[in-house]
């Protein structure tokens, strides 16, 4: 084998090495791509390098749509440094336009695209909830639509949906209670005895005839009470004929009700059901105002700051807000709009699939919708101003803690973690999270702490951080930029024990105490370098770490109150020899509920079917921390 040659014309090693790497990936063809497109309608997926999803789009002609960016026609900023980013695109036909529509928006929703203006609901507004069971329960519902069932909303307010709370239990008298009060009950409640509800639970009414009240509920919360009158002036009728006098005097008071809340307000000679939209835009920050009318009951106004991701055309951002906020809900009848949007006919063919019924979206309307759109324009501008500037007190906040740290850039993540426990009982530890524009409570995280001995507030911090940090390691998950401790040296001590054995750096380790006085604004911080300070009441930097430290302390007891509350009210009975599974539902069926149980006598408990005397009484005295009787602890 000849020897390898030297000299000017061998290349150096590194030379031959980099020759050896596998060439660059050549840039996205646009135009080569679009030959292979067809005309049909459907959705685009702009795509990077690294498989993150840049743009979604839809397209009556995905050809003619997607060769417009690749043509020689000027183009924003914006659109220019996307298209420098695309390495792949993906392309889904539909049968229609309507149905690219939808799926686009579902798609916006799911990868949430760098590039396109994404709805962001920072606020968790309130549902009614008509829970999908054999005797369904209507309630006040928050956060995630988990439970089946149908939801009805949002609404602006708590006071909204307990006002239409309380007029779905005058008119149609469905249960409110939980399932764990239902499912006990042996005798009607107070709701039942005041005429707000049926008392399914007992069987006071039929299946039939109950579930007939809740689709008529469901036709009022849908805004079609026209119909749900003409069906009741029907079913009157027949009543009367058949000489039912008294059903019918029911259904015409119930008439009379509805007929009343429709009174009370008119748009244009009718009972209102729209929504008015309108957009404020300052730069790139923007907000859209919604103002609701259901069967002209006004159901306030809500702020929406979608994230425009570099978008300053307002038609363009309530364009993509219309779009991806009716999806997941049913519209009203009418949309009115401050401003005309792309696509407005195509979206009401869409809802109007999607409902079974017309809807229909306006501008340039006059009369009382013209009061409404205004309304909600001059609520956006104030909204969005005041957004503005709670931004730039958070970001001075955030300024002044990188001071105090030394940090060499505002923190883009802030985690805090906090211990709650009564006397070493349900011990739980929270993490919350901040970034620059407040709160990301949709990474709030409660663990629960096990195995370690009861009160040991050091052992549990350890215990939490080790969890969290060792997912993070494991996974190669995101890192805070700064870490706070709800604690002295000794809990500060614990995390960076944690943090070393990991091998994690780089996290500015923030102790908080609160120092001897235990006021706020006395708090003490043990700093990164060592050094305890007292920045005091006035300091920028101390006021939101107390915001960060005052959410995990909620966050934390609010965990604790339910996991506490949980175990008190399931092992009290379990922990008693001789109770079964059987016998511990006879005891809360009879008495309604743990609380019953407890207000009872030992006579009253030893009623209950499979209890006899001697198992009443260690009932009683467990219940009540007495002593078991000497006679009562081995029968039964």
């Amino acid at each position: 084998m000849p020897d390898a040659p030297t000299g000017p014309s061998a290349p150096p090693p590194e030379a031959a090495r980099m020759s050896e790497s596998p060439p660059a990936e050549p840039p996205f063809d646009g135009k080569a791509f679009v030959r292979t497109l067809s005309t049909a309608p459907g959705v685009y997926r702009m795509i990077a390098a690294d498989g993150s999803v840049l743009y979604v789009g839809k397209a009556s002609a995905l050809k003619n749509r997607v060769a417009s960016y690749f043509n020689a026609t000027p183009k924003p900023t914006r659109i220019m440094a996307m298209l420098a980013q695309v390495a792949r695109m993906e392309v889904t036909v539909t049968r229609t336009e309507a149905e690219a529509l939808l799926l686009e928006n579902e798609l916006i929703k799911s990868l949430k695209p760098r590039y396109n203006v994404l709805l962001r609901d920072d606020k968790s507004y309130p549902y009614v909830l008509l829970t999908n069971e054999a005797w369904p329960r209507i309630a006040m519902h928050r956060g995630p639509r988990a439970i089946p069932g149908r939801y009805f909303g949002p609404y602006a307010s708590v006071t909204a949906v307990r006002e239409t709370l309380n007029l779905m239990h005058k008119l149609f008298k469905l249960r409110s209670c939980e399932d764990s009060v239902f499912r006990n009950r042996s005798r009607p409640c107070l709701q039942h005895q005041i005429g707000r509800c049926t008392a399914p639970c007992v069987g006071l009414v039929g299946p039939a005839e109950y579930a007939e009240s809740v689709r008529r509920a469901c036709l009022l919360l849908d805004g079609r009470s026209d119909e749900l009158t003409d069906e009741l002036g029907r079913a009157m009728e027949r009543a009367a004929e058949q000489l039912e006098f008294e059903q019918a005097a029911r259904l015409r008071d119930l008439i009379g009700s509805i007929r009343t809340l429709q009174a009370r307000q008119y748009v244009d000679g009718r009972a209102a059901n729209l929504d008015a939209l309108a957009v404020a835009m300052q730069g790139a920050a923007a907000c859209v105002m919604l103002l609701a009318f259901r069967d002209g009951r006004n159901l306030g106004t809500r702020a929406f700051f979608p994230r425009t991701n570099g978008s300053d055309n307002p038609a363009e951002v309530l364009a993509a807000f219309v779009s991806q906020y009716y999806v997941g809900q049913t519209p009203p009848r009418e949309i009115v709009l401050d401003r005309d949007i792309p696509d407005r006919e195509l979206l009401e063919e869409a809802f109007s699939a999607t409902a079974g019924r017309r809807v229909q979206i306006k501008c340039n309307v006059r009369g009382d919708r013209a009061g409404y759109v205004d309304l909600a324009r001059r609520n956006a501008e104030i909204a969005l101003a005041t957004e503005r500037g709670s931004h730039a007190a958070q970001r001075a906040r955030a300024e002044a803690l990188r001071d105090l740290l030394g940090l060499s850039d505002v923190a883009q993540r802030i985690e805090c973690f906090d211990i709650s426990h009564t006397m070493g009982e349900a011990t739980v530890a929270s993490c919350v999270v901040f970034d620059a524009d407040g709160p990301v409570r949709g990474q709030y995280r409660r663990y629960n702490i096990t195995g370690i001995t009861p009160g040991d507030d050091y052992a549990a911090m350890h215990q939490a951080l080790e969890r969290r940090f060792r997912r993070a390691v494991e996974e190669n998950g995101v890192l805070p930029d700064v870490l706070l401790i709800d604690g002295g040296a000794g809990q500060v001590a614990q995390a960076r024990a944690v943090l070393e054995g990991y091998g994690v750096q780089g996290i500015a380790l923030v102790g908080v105490a609160k120092g001897p006085a235990r006021k706020a604004g006395e708090e003490e911080l043990l700093l990164p370098d060592g050094r305890t300070v007292r920045p005091g009441p006035e300091s920028l930097a101390l006021q939101l770490i107390q915001q960060v430290r005052d959410e995990a302390h909620r966050f934390a007891i609010t965990g604790h109150r339910g996991k506490r509350q949980k175990a008190r009210a399931t092992s009290r009975l379990e922990d008693i020899p001789g109770i079964g599974p059987r016998r511990r539902a006879n005891l809360l069926r009879h008495f309604g509920g743990l609380a019953g149980l407890k207000a009872a006598g030992v006579e009253e408990i030893a009623r209950v079917e499979g209890v006899n005397a001697a198992l009443a009484e260690r009932i009683y005295a467990t219940l009540h921390g007495l002593d078991i009787p000497q006679g009562a602890r081995s029968e039964g």
